[in-house]
Order: structure tokens, then C-alpha cells, then sequence
């Protein structure tokens, strides 16, 4: 690591840091994993409108996967995209009568549905409706087996005839004057994508499962542009589908049009642990060394920002740099103090240390910015979402 950027060029922790280069070589790692399909930005992975902007602007990427309505609102006025899908149902009340209310916006936001009672929320939101809505239902790509489920609890539409089902409700809806239209179905297999490479037996069911959803996928595809057609509807005009860490296999499905990610772009730890690729480190926070509790002990000021999921020690961020240093397993990552253990040469008090994030997004909600590296010096600093007091 460079001198100037391993001391973090006079700044005070904590802070984060984006490494541009490494970012760059993520971002075409992800165009050449997405076999020519456009990848559209999981922006909860990144929330940094700057970060958003500087890859869209490579090319390969095409529209924003948003995580809240208010946040897609926020990157069509702000001209960070014209084509965001909200990847989760809304309740925001007022976001709704403004998406409603404004041609632009309705033009150029998604909504994501999988139950009619979604479609009541909307229209006591938004009565007088003078745009219409376009939506995208959420298959679930979840694996089921029985009893056994492995994936994201996610949508209750899991068999194309479900699918089916509810995109002929909305049509009906429309028949009768609401203002809807079907314009995407969208699909995550978070037990592709978001679990890594650990054993054999899990890479066996990730096999199977890749083979089970194909197949699903395209006949729920099929089956929701026969209803569409039959009904004097416009076709669909996305199939989206993967995550950072399913691109590989998802991009091969003939009914996909269009893949999704965000987290590779940053490269956190969880990623480490895939077979297929590796994406380089281009997201880190800096922490100081301000306590020697023993011999072979420091603790660093902070720390404590662990990831979101099933609580484990794959939550835990990890020390980096300098070398040698480790979590302890009966403390972990402390909210104000996170001991850590030396093998090696003992850090000095002030000392910098650098870790890594298990998880992409989330380290944008413990800072204000990130100063941004480009050969090894930091060249500039740009808000996060929170930086700029979006609280979406």
C-alpha cells in the first residue's frame, strides 16, 4: 500500500476510501461476466450519487436498481438516470402521490409488486392518478424442495402460474380504469449470487438450482408475455436477473435481458470466497490504533461496522493492513473499541489501520464521504447518500 494513502493523506478517522483503479477493473470484470447483457447498478450497494455516475458512465451499464422510492425520485431530478426499478415494494405515501403526480417520473421509475394488495396501497395513495404506474413483478428464485427453502424470503410468486395470475389482476385493473402498466419482471437468486463457493455440497446446489430456476424463469417469461399479448398489453420491456455473484450463470439465460450488481463494483470481503472470480478491493475504512491493553494486543478507535444478514463472524469486517493483525472471536468489531490480536511487529499508538466491510452498501451509512484514490493518491472527496442527508 502506498505511503501517502496507507496514512491517509492527513485525514482523520474514521474514513473511507474508494480506490478508482480498482473500481474500474471490478466494473469490466462485471461487463465481461455479463456476456454482453446491460448491467443495471444496484445502487444500495453503492450509495454514492458520484460513484453511481462514474459507472454509468462505462460502458456495459444501463439504468439503476434502486432500493427506495424517495431514492429513485432523488436520481431522476438530480439527471443520475432516466431508467430506475425500485427493487422493493414501496409503502412511502408521499413518494407515491409525487411519482404519480409527475409525467418525468413516471416515465422513468419502476415499481416493484408481487400481490394485488400492493396495488390497493398504490390507489389509496394515489386516487387521481393523472400518469400511469409502470410496474415489474418480483418472481421469487428462491429453491424449494418440500419443506426446505434456500434462498431470500422474497415474493410470494414462485410458479409461473402465479405469475400468471397477478399480471392478469393488473390487467384487469387497467381494464377497468386504473392506470397500470406491466413493463418488467425481475428475479434475484440470492442462493446463487449471495453465497459463496464454501463446500462441495454447497456448490451442488448451486448447480441444481441454476438448472431449476432456467428453466422456471423462461416459462414464467412466457407465460406473463402470452398474457400480455392476449390482452392487448405492450410486451415487456425487461427480464432482469443475477447479483455481483451469480452474473456468470444468470447472463447465459436466453429470458434474461438484463442483469443486475453492485456489490463487485466495491469488492468487499464476502466476495473473496467465490471460485469463478475475484473481484479486487477497491472499498476500505481506516481506523487508529489508540490503546497497547498487552503484549501482543492493540485496540483501534471504532470499528464496529458489521454487515446486516445472519448474525456470524462473516458479518465481521476484517483488518487488512498492517499485516498480521486479526479479530478477536470473543470481542469481534466494537461499536467504540474493537481489540485486536498482533502476530508480528506491534502497531504504535496512531497507527493506521486499515479493514474491510463484509457487504458493499453499508459502509455508506457510517460516513458523510469518500475520498476517492486514483494511482495510489487521493484525488477527491464526494458525499454518500448520508453526506448529502438523503435518508432513504
Amino acid at each position: 500500500m502506498d505511503e501517502h494513502v496507507s496514512h491517509g493523506g492527513g485525514l482523520e478517522a474514521p474514513f473511507a476510501v474508494v480506490d478508482l483503479d480498482a473500481l474500474n477493473a471490478n466494473a469490466d470484470d462485471l461487463v465481461q461476466r455479463a456476456r454482453g447483457l446491460p448491467i443495471r447498478v444496484a445502487s444500495k450497494s453503492v450509495r454514492c450519487t458520484a460513484i453511481l455516475r462514474h459507472v454509468l458512465a462505462r460502458p456495459g451499464f444501463n439504468g439503476i436498481l434502486a432500493y427506495s422510492l424517495p431514492e429513485a425520485i432523488h436520481l431522476v431530478h438530480s439527471g443520475v438516470s432516466d431508467d430506475v426499478v425500485v427493487a422493493y415494494p414501496t409503502t412511502q405515501r408521499e413518494a407515491v402521490r409525487t411519482l404519480a403526480g409527475e409525467r418525468q417520473l413516471a416515465e422513468r421509475i419502476t415499481l416493484m409488486v408481487d400481490h394485488p394488495d400492493q396495488l390497493e396501497f398504490l390507489e389509496r395513495a394515489a386516487p387521481q392518478r393523472s400518469h400511469a404506474l409502470k410496474l415489474c413483478v418480483d418472481l421469487d428464485c428462491s429453491l424449494r424442495a418440500g419443506k426446505l427453502h434456500l434462498g431470500a424470503r422474497r415474493s410470494p410468486i414462485h410458479t409461473p402460474h402465479q405469475a400468471v395470475a397477478l399480471t392478469d389482476h393488473v390487467v384487469q385493473r387497467i381494464n377497468a380504469g386504473q392506470r397500470y402498466r406491466v413493463v418488467g419482471l425481475m428475479g434475484y437468486e440470492a442462493q446463487i449470487a449471495g453465497v459463496t463457493d464454501s463446500s462441495p455440497a454447497v456448490r451442488v446446489m448451486k448447480r441444481f438450482s441454476v438448472a431449476e430456476l432456467a428453466r422456471r424463469r423462461a416459462q414464467a417469461v412466457h407465460a406473463v408475455r402470452e398474457v400480455l399479448a392476449r390482452m392487448g398489453q405492450p410486451p415487456l420491456e425487461f427480464v432482469n436477473g443475477g447479483g455481483t455473484g451469480s452474473l456468470d450463470t444468470t447472463a447465459r439465460e436466453g429470458a434474461v435481458t438484463e442483469v443486475a450488481a453492485g456489490s463487485g463494483l466495491f469488492g468487499p470481503h464476502l466476495f473473496d470466497h467465490y471460485r469463478s472470480f475475484r473481484p479486487r478491493a477497491a472499498a476500505l475504512f481506516a481506523v487508529d490504533v489508540v490503546r497497547h491493553p498487552a503484549p501482543g494486543l492493540v485496540t483501534v478507535y471504532g470499528g464496529g461496522w458489521v454487515a446486516s444478514g445472519a448474525s456470524g463472524s462473516d458479518r465481521l469486517p476484517v483488518p487488512v493492513w498492517p499485516p498480521g493483525l486479526k479479530l478477536l472471536a470473543a470481542e469481534g468489531a466494537g461499536e467504540v473499541q474493537t481489540p485486536l490480536a498482533v502476530r508480528g511487529h506491534q502497531p504504535g499508538i496512531g497507527t493506521r489501520v486499515w479493514m474491510r466491510h463484509t457487504k458493499a452498501g453499508e459502509l455508506c451509512e457510517h460516513v458523510n464521504d469518500l475520498h476517492l484514490i486514483h494511482s495510489a493518491k487521493i484525488m477527491n472527496t464526494v458525499p454518500t447518500y448520508r453526506g448529502e442527508g438523503k435518508a432513504f
